[in-house]
Formats: structure tokens, C-alpha cells, sequence
């Protein structure tokens, strides 16, 4: 019986995982507030529309002696793939703070509240966020102040803000303050004009005020603000002010990036992107898979391919943020159950928290995909970062049992546009070189050349 290391923080109860099952501890300080929401039935139609993750009570037994005295044992569906806010495009992070403030609106109305405002706490079905943690739902208190307010901030607006209003991505910042981003690192990017804003001042610069501030005076205004308490009014029209911003934010940075217009600008002509297609579908249809994950998904192309040829869910990798906010916007317009997450290839998410643990490696969230597509991907690990060709086989074929890797020569033009600036270092990149690493790893099914270039498109079936 394994406890999920991201749940150990909560004395309310722990998430526990075993054959394949998710149950959730509910301890005897939280029983009340649960039973609370439970009897009110507030979360039915949230959990029906697919907003809030169902949670039905089970036998205690199911956990042994990691059951609760006194308490309730609640058991989930699983979630096919674990995403972290580090890695959600705008598009992403923009929709889940939208959800979290919606919920928070509307069982406002039932006398209920949020404990806390953890990005952690929502997950995505394709493009759909879901809010997960049912022991953060309580009795709102008359006159208390929204206690996750700070939280939201870091964690959802902050690092919105961070794209929207000064055009810098925030998944390389937060990934390396999982925590979320601070005002105080904000306010330092602030101009004048941003004084204009209520919405500054009120989430970002009076709060970054005060927590630089070390003055007992103004920290005692804050207790005795807090003290006073918030009328319920106030409480719920911070939240629609907060819900009103955010709706309208949008990335700054909308301009023409590096991949981000290579579905329709490539090197392949109609006749030679069929032949792609083709083997593709062909892949898919033979091999059913429950999640393929896209690597290098650009817009997101051969995943909505994938999905019409009969994959049941599709998820995306790539670094490029302008494709990433396309294919997000193109799953929730498509209702495909797509989900492209930001990944540096060369460099992806490791595990990290508290004792390496709490947020999990890639690799590590990588155990329900049974079918991985490296499309036009691997030279940009060989040749553009340097890393040894059997490598980025070994670690594309690590990630499924079973997949397509196209591998693309010396001679294509896109290569020769990437050596074009550099030595050309790389004297063991060949087709051999690359067969001969993938047999040692895998059973190549089918190989087909795809492009006039001489693309190779190989079918693989790992053998360890």
C-alpha cells in the first residue's frame, strides 16, 4: 500500500494508491466539514458535469492498517496522466484558475468554501480541467477572509501575469519554484502604468508591499484587518473580480515563434505527408492505444490523426510556446481529448519536492502510455542538443512498449538549416547508426521511407 507523496501535507487525510486503485483517507479533524458538503449534495451536479472528481465511500478495509480511526475511506477514479502547472501552456493554467474560481462561485451559494487554492488540486482530462481534492471543500465560516488568496496568486494569477503582462513564459520560473511565483518577484517587474490597475494593486503590488514590509506596524494592520473579518458580499465579489481579470488575460508574446507555424511550413509535399499519414493511422488502428503521447506534438497534427484512427487519448510534448497555445486551443474548439504539455526534451521535468518525491519525474508519470509517436523529433535531440543518437533512442523507447520514430538524414533540408551555423560534429549520425540502436531495443515492425530526403518512418515493438 503505497501513500502518494504529494498528499503528506494535509492532516485532513492522504491519498493512497494500490493495484491500480486511488483511495483517499478522510481523518477524524475533517470528518465534520466532510460530511457537511457531502450531505448537502453541492458537488453532485459538479461531479456530473465532469468538474469535480466523484468520490464514493468504501470499506475501510481496503486499506488495512492505514484506515482511519474514526474516520472514512473515499475511493477515485484514476486520472490517465498526471500534469503539473509547470508544464500547462497558458491557454492551461488560464482555464484551470477559471475552473477553481467558478467552483469556489457557485458553492459559495451552498455555505461552502475552499481550505486552500492549490494549483496541485486541479488535474486535465484533455482539455477539460477537473478539480480533484475533495477534503478541500469545507463550511465557509461566516466573516472569514478567503484563506487561499495568497496561494491563488502564486500559483495561478502570478504566473499568468507573468505571460500576459511582461511576454515571459512562466514554466521554467515556476518549474524551479514549484510553490508558484511570489508578488514580490511580480511588483519587481511593475511600471507605473500597471498602478492603473485594480487588479495590480489589489493581488500584486499591496500584497508584495506587505510581505517585503518587516515593520510590526503594518503587519498589525494586517492582523487587525483580518480580525475584523470580510462580509460575505465582499468575500464573493472578490472572487468575481478576481474571475473577471483573469477571464480577459492573454499571452503578450503572440508573435511568430520558432515551430509554431510548422504544421502548414514544412518539408514535406502533399503526396509525401500522405505517405506519413498513412502508416500513422495504420500504426494506431493495429495498436489501439489508450494514451499515445506525442513527442514534439507541434499543433498538434498527428494526435488529432492518432485520436480519429482510434487511440483513446492523446498527450503532447513540445518546448514551443506559440504551437502549444494553437494545440491547446485546438483541443477545447475540437473537443479532442488532447492534452499538450510544455517539455524541453533535453532537459524534461524531474522529480522534485519535498525528498525528490513530491511532484514526480516525466518518466515516472509516463506508466499508463502504451504508444509513443517521436515524429521529425530525434535530430533535434542529436543534432540540436548534442545528445548521442542511441540515447534519445534508449529514452524515446523507455516511454512505451510500442511506437513510431521517424528518422530524418544528414541531407534533409532542415538539417543542413541547423548545421548550417555549426561544425558538423556528429560523424556516427547515420541510418545506421540509428538502426542499429533501436534493434537493440526494440523489434522494428514495419520501416517506410516517407519524404524525397529519404525520411525513414520505423514501427517498433520494445523487447525490454
Amino acid at each position: 500500500m503505497a501513500v502518494d507523496p504529494a498528499s503528506f501535507r494535509d492532516p485532513a487525510g492522504q491519498v493512497h494508491l494500490a493495484g491500480g486503485r486511488v483511495f483517499r483517507t478522510v481523518q477524524p479533524v475533517a470528518l465534520a466539514d466532510y460530511e457537511f458538503v457531502r450531505d448537502s449534495k453541492a458537488l453532485l451536479p459538479l461531479e456530473e458535469e465532469g468538474r469535480v472528481l466523484g468520490a464514493e465511500e468504501v470499506d475501510a478495509a481496503h486499506l488495512g492498517s492505514h484506515a482511519p480511526a474514526g474516520g472514512v475511506v473515499l475511493e477515485h477514479r484514476r486520472i490517465p496522466f498526471w500534469s503539473y502547472p509547470y508544464e500547462w501552456p497558458f491557454g492551461a493554467l488560464k482555464a484551470a484558475a477559471l475552473a477553481h474560481l467558478d467552483i469556489q462561485i457557485q458553492l459559495f451559494e451552498d455555505g461552502i468554501a475552499l481550505s486552500d487554492a492549490s494549483a496541485y488540486n486541479v488535474q486535465f482530462l484533455g482539455p477539460r480541467p477537473i478539480f480533484i481534492d475533495t477534503l478541500s471543500f469545507r463550511r465557509y465560516r461566516e466573516n472569514e477572509h478567503w484563506a487561499g488568496h495568497r496561494q491563488f496568486c502564486e500559483q495561478f494569477l502570478n504566473p499568468l501575469l507573468l505571460r500576459a503582462k511582461f511576454g515571459l513564459p512562466f514554466q521554467d520560473w515556476y518549474r524551479g519554484r514549484p510553490e508558484g511565483i511570489s508578488a514580490e518577484s511580480i511588483a519587481h517587474l511593475v511600471k507605473w502604468r500597471h498602478y492603473l490597475s485594480l487588479g495590480m494593486l489589489s493581488h500584486v503590488i499591496a500584497p508584495a508591499r506587505l510581505q517585503a514590509s518587516a515593520g510590526e506596524r503594518m503587519l498589525g494592520s494586517a492582523v487587525k484587518a483580518r480580525t475584523r473579518g470580510l462580509p460575505r458580499a465582499s468575500y464573493r465579489a472578490q472572487l468575481v473580480q478576481l474571475r473577471n481579470w483573469i477571464a480577459g488575460l492573454a499571452p503578450k508574446d503572440t508573435g511568430k515563434t520558432v515551430w509554431g507555424g510548422y504544421a502548414g511550413d514544412n518539408t514535406y509535399d502533399e503526396t509525401e505527408a500522405g505517405e506519413k499519414k498513412a502508416m500513422v493511422a495504420e500504426f494506431v488502428k493495429s495498436t489501439r492505444p489508450r494514451l499515445i503521447l506525442d513527442l514534439g506534438c507541434n499543433t498538434g497534427d498527428y494526435s488529432a490523426l492518432a485520436l480519429r484512427s482510434g487511440a483513446a487519448k492523446a498527450l503532447g510534448l513540445d518546448a514551443d510556446h506559440g504551437a502549444l497555445e494553437q494545440a491547446f486551443a485546438r483541443a477545447q474548439a475540437d473537443g479532442l481529448d488532447f492534452l499538450p504539455l510544455y517539455q524541453d526534451s533535453a532537459n524534461p521535468s524531474p522529480g522534485q519536492g519535498w525528498n525528490g518525491k513530491e511532484r514526480k519525474s516525466l518518466a515516472a508519470r509516463c506508466d499508463q502510455v502504451d504508444a509513443v509517436m517521436a515524429l521529425a523529433f530525434e535530430h533535434h535531440l542529436a543534432i540540436g542538443r548534442n545528445i548521442p543518437l542511441p540515447d534519445v533512442i534508449g529514452w524515446i523507447t523507455s516511454l512505451a512498449p510500442r511506437g513510431l520514430i521517424e528518422f530524418v538524414h544528414k541531407n534533409d533540408p532542415t538539417v543542413r538549416k541547423m548545421l548550417a551555423l555549426r561544425d558538423d560534429i556528429f560523424d556516427s549520425y547515420s541510418l545506421d547508426e540509428f538502426t542499429a540502436a533501436l534493434k537493440r531495443r526494440a523489434r522494428i515492425v514495419a520501416q517506410r521511407t516517407v519524404s524525397q530526403s529519404g525520411r525513414e518512418l520505423f514501427w517498433f515493438d520494445r523487447t525490454a
